[in-house]
């Protein structure tokens, strides 16, 4: 099948996709967007939202809508590396016999993953880049596609570790989660206070999602949407020669180069869910503040004066 075929045939299974994951989740649209586009791409996610907004039913959707494996990890304070890599034991003929943990699963749900101490973040964030994870000196492969959705609870604060910069900038994403509107609200309501309950079907499987991250790999990028993309992030470092007065007087940190990639690959991946064979500049502006919010370090200032990370990007655009 030629590249070209395949975007079309993707841009119908993705309005598919859509429909399928509608029937469970009412409302989110960007953000049902966001994590197809970084499945699609490969990449990880993070979602910032309070709870009750439905983190795990739409992880868990968009998974059976996918095909693929799901298994959720609950992040606690006492959860240990390998309760979450898996470990060995000695079998009744006294061999060592590895057993898998939940992180050997194609997609996975990390439950506020700032719950818990940085020793245990970090061998779940070992297993996003490296895509293998190492027990006693054996390496064992991750199965492909390998996807992390972590959630993060933006309001209690006490008693969390706070991911660090460097391992934010693992995710591909970071969605926020916004409040539904009244009638979305209420529609939701009506929908799950009733007994019915639709039936999901999977629409993919784990060798055509590989296909296509393959695909969008292989789209064609003109040269000036790398050099609006890599302007884009090098705007936001206010260390540089060419730094603006505003990111000067806002910005602690600006984005590394791998937001640069990222922008690229979400602009390749959300061109070809719209059935364009390369993308375009407005692409990489359809994924800018997803991919860039959480790779910016504010300063006092800014906290001051009540500027978000999202009216930052806003300006940088």
């Amino acid at each position: 099948m030629s590249d070209v075929t395949a975007i079309e045939n993707l841009v119908e299974k993705h309005k598919s996709l859509k429909k399928e994951i509608a029937k469970i989740i009412i409302g989110q649209d960007d953000v049902v967007d966001q994590i197809l586009l970084s499945i699609y791409a490969g990449g990880h996610s993070l979602l910032i939202g309070v709870p009750g907004l439905a983190k795990t039913l739409m992880v868990n959707t968009i998974a059976k809508t996918l095909g693929l494996d799901f298994k959720r990890i609950q992040f606690t304070p006492d959860l240990m590396p390998s309760d979450i890599l898996g470990s060995e034991i000695l079998d009744q003929n006294r061999n060592f016999k590895f057993i898998k943990g939940p992180v050997f699963s194609n997609i996975i749900l990390a439950d506020e993953i700032n719950r818990t101490p940085p020793k245990t973040q970090a061998a779940l964030l070992e297993a996003m880049q490296e895509r293998t994870v190492t027990i006693a000196g054996t390496n064992y492969p991750l199965a492909a596609p390998y996807f992390v959705l972590a959630t993060q609870n933006p309001i209690e604060q006490e008693g969390t570790y706070p991911l660090p910069e460097a391992q934010l900038d693992r995710f591909m994403f970071a969605i926020e989660l916004k409040y539904p509107s009244v009638e979305e609200e209420v529609a939701i309501v009506k929908a799950t206070t009733s007994d019915n309950t639709p039936t999901i079907n999977a629409l993919f499987n784990a060798e055509e999602i590989v296909a296509i991250q393959q695909l969008i790999r292989r789209i064609p990028v003109p040269d000036n949407v790398v050099n609006y993309a890599v302007k884009l992030v090098n705007s936001t470092r206010p260390n540089t020669t060419t730094a603006s007065d505003y990111v000067k007087q806002y910005i602690d940190w600006g984005a590394g180069p791998r937001a640069s990639q990222n922008l690229i690959l979400g602009a390749k991946a959300n061109a070809a869910i719209n059935g364009k064979f390369s993308p375009d500049i407005e692409d990489v502006k359809v994924v800018a503040k997803g991919i860039l919010r959480h790779r910016i370090i504010k300063n006092y200032k800014a906290e001051a004066e009540g500027i978000s990370e999202d009216n930052i990007i806003g300006h940088l655009l």
